[in-house]
């Protein structure tokens, strides 16, 4: 009995700091909200009540010093935690300052750095679940602010002149510079005591923060919203400072300021205060703009709306998921091709009216695999052997493509002593790489707006290129044969040599080149969105070294060249191609909702192969191969009935 009471004496002993530590009391969240809200003002404004240690206003000072005393008496109301002391001991040193008329930086330093550690100790939400609405923002500031603030934010409103405490003029610049979103939040949610500032804590929270943000956007201007796009999209390294929604309610444009510079930081907060949905889209780990939409889509097919359920399902996969695509491809490909298959067999049952139950068990099964997602995501290393790899070959095998045709130009044009119309030929292949290169700024461009943008412009070129190389590859089976392409190359050269129209060899050159180049464009626009940039540069320079080799080599021996060999080989490769572009143009246009899925559920996803388990995409690559079938049979018809040239010789 003595040894089981000893027990119960220790177990009780070792349960009640867990029983205590259940019971302790956690700090009320609006408490911890004002303390925060009143340190951010003290750091804002009061700058214009003390200057050269000498009060400028003594109604802004005493409000200052009423605040600070007001911020110690909270910290010291709060729970009981290891950091309460220090919080206090903070506040202490702030009513210090201000009494002593202290400098504005430094009270504006110690009231941060009080602020950002009270949330540290005892968190309270910082952020909206989801991007506002500026529009939304913008039409509730006109019916429930522009009174009293105006119309643009200048604080001279209608009835502006008729309040005791002059409104906040959202257009200072200044000020702005001091003032998150997040403070902005605040004294919407909780108005200013004293002032005719009232709350709006009946406002639905996205509404609070619609309002915020657009209060927040006043004093940077819209050029300056343009110019910060520009940088936001051109400079991956931006996205480290603002990675989330939670950094971009707290971030100050002076802060951000001291980071990346006075013009770059007024720049981007100009955007992002307008376009706050451009940092979930562009965050790396984040897809929590997709599980809003999923769950938005489940809710109104639960409401029998199938339109919305189906727009929304579309909206998550194009607005929420396929911004992190490339870079969750380049680093776990199966992963991938399991959550775009399980995407859009949920849009396939929405469209065919499944029951909600069955939707959201999809729905279920898909936020599983988000979540392996937001993992594979998570580390800041990313693989750059893939993208190196695709790009040195692609590169490779499109250019030696070219160089058979440039190459056979340029010996025959040796072995006809024409060296004068050689510069029209280099002209022109010289001048399709310019093209291509133009090509390459205006499709990353393209691909770079927004999800449905990249996959139709993924989607309309792959389609155009396998259109093109379903007739290039026929054209260039029946020239496989070296009689074949030697009289073809006689009858065209000579045409052109002996109307002395040179201009129609740089013709020749800059079409069969760019034809080779375009396609190469279509790989290099989706591999640059991976953001491994300077992998990519690798591999196209390994590339375009081998080739420069290469090219030497078949000038130096271009009589020894065995071209019937190389065009065959060629007309089989661009055939494989053109298959494997009809079924990824297919799907990229599924994706983007333009064309319907019917889903094959036994059939693998080959995505190198093009390869897609839905009969839209399967048909389109029967289409393709039995086209190049019957031209390649017609090809050996013609073979076969006309004599070669050499026999007849």
């Amino acid at each position: 009995m003595r040894l089981v009471a000893l027990a119960l004496v220790i177990l009780l002993g070792l349960l009640a700091p867990v029983s205590a530590l259940q019971a302790a009391p956690t700090a009320d969240p609006n408490d911890v909200q004002t303390a925060w809200r009143l340190l951010d003002y003290v750091a804002v404004d009061y700058d214009g009540a003390v200057a050269s240690g000498r009060i400028k206003s003594a109604s802004e000072y005493a409000e200052m010093t009423e605040f600070a005393g007001s911020v110690s008496s909270r910290l010291a109301a709060l729970p009981l935690k290891p950091e309460r002391a220090a919080l206090i001991a903070g506040a202490a040193r702030l009513q210090d300052v201000i009494a002593r008329k202290g400098s504005p930086q430094d009270v504006a330093l110690l009231a941060h750095n009080l602020a950002a550690d009270l949330l540290r100790a005892y968190p309270v939400p910082l952020a909206p679940s989801a991007p506002p609405s500026f529009a939304r923002g913008t039409t509730l500031f006109g019916s429930t602010c522009a009174a009293c603030h105006g119309a643009t934010g200048d604080g001279h409103g209608p009835n502006a002149a008729k309040l005791a405490t002059p409104p906040i003029a959202f257009t200072d610049a200044e000020r702005a510079r001091q003032r998150s979103v997040f403070a902005l939040y605040q004294v919407i949610s909780q108005g200013i005591d004293g002032t005719a500032m009232q709350s709006f804590a009946d406002l639905p929270s996205e509404d609070r923060w619609a309002l915020a943000f657009r209060a927040g956007s006043f004093a940077l201007t819209d050029e300056q919203a343009r110019e910060g796009e520009k940088l936001w999209k051109a400079d991956p390294s931006l996205r480290q400072q603002v990675p989330d929604l939670k950094a971009l309610v707290a971030l100050t444009p002076a802060s951000l300021a001291d980071r990346i510079g006075e013009k770059r930081a007024l720049a981007v907060m100009a955007y992002l205060r307008r376009h706050p949905e451009a940092v979930v889209e562009q965050a790396p780990a984040s897809l929590s703009l997709v599980r809003q939409k999923l769950a938005a889509s489940l809710d109104a097919a639960r409401k029998g709306d199938r339109r919305a359920a189906k727009e929304l399902a579309l909206s998550a996969y194009l607005d929420g998921f396929e911004p992190v695509e490339p870079t969750l491809g380049a680093r776990d490909g199966t992963l991938l091709a399991r959550i775009e298959g399980a995407m859009g067999e949920y849009r396939a049952a929405v469209d065919q009216g499944a029951a909600p139950d069955d939707l959201a068990s999809r729905a279920l099964v898909l936020n599983g695999l988000f979540d392996d997602a937001e993992t594979a995501l998570a580390p800041s290393a990313s693989s750059t052997a893939s993208t190196f790899l695709g790009a040195f070959t692609i590169l490779l095998r499109e250019g030696l493509e070219a160089l058979l045709i440039v190459v056979a130009m340029i010996a025959f044009l040796r072995k006809a002593d024409r060296s004068e119309v050689l510069p029209y030929v280099h002209g022109g292949w010289a001048g399709a790489l310019l093209a291509g290169l133009l090509t390459w700024v205006v499709a990353t461009y393209a691909i770079g707006i927004s999800g449905a943008s990249r996959e139709l412009t993924e989607g309309f070129g792959s389609l155009f290129a396998a259109v093109v190389l379903l007739s290039v590859g026929i054209w260039m089976h029946g020239k496989a044969q070296a009689d074949q392409w030697q009289r073809y190359i006689r009858e065209k050269m000579t045409h052109a040599l002996s109307g002395r129209s040179a201009w129609f060899l740089f013709g020749l050159a800059f079409v069969v080149v760019y034809r080779e180049v375009f396609e190469t464009i279509l790989f290099y626009a989706a591999l640059w969105t991976q953001g491994n940039g300077s992998a990519l540069l690798a591999g196209a320079g390994a590339a375009v070294a081998i080739l420069a080799v290469i090219a030497w080599a078949m000038l130096r021996y271009s009589r020894q060249l065995p071209i019937a060999k190389f065009f065959a080989y060629s007309s089989w490769l661009m055939a494989g191609l053109t298959v494997v572009l009809a079924g990824k143009g297919v799907a990229a246009l599924q994706e983007a909702g333009i064309i319907d899925i019917a889903p094959i559920a036994e059939a693998p996803r080959l995505s190198m192969l093009g390869l897609f388990p839905t009969w839209q995409s399967i048909m389109a690559q029967l289409v393709m191969a039995i086209t190049l079938a019957i031209g390649f049979a017609f090809n050996r018809r013609k073979k076969v009935e006309k004599p070669d040239l050499a026999t007849a010789e």
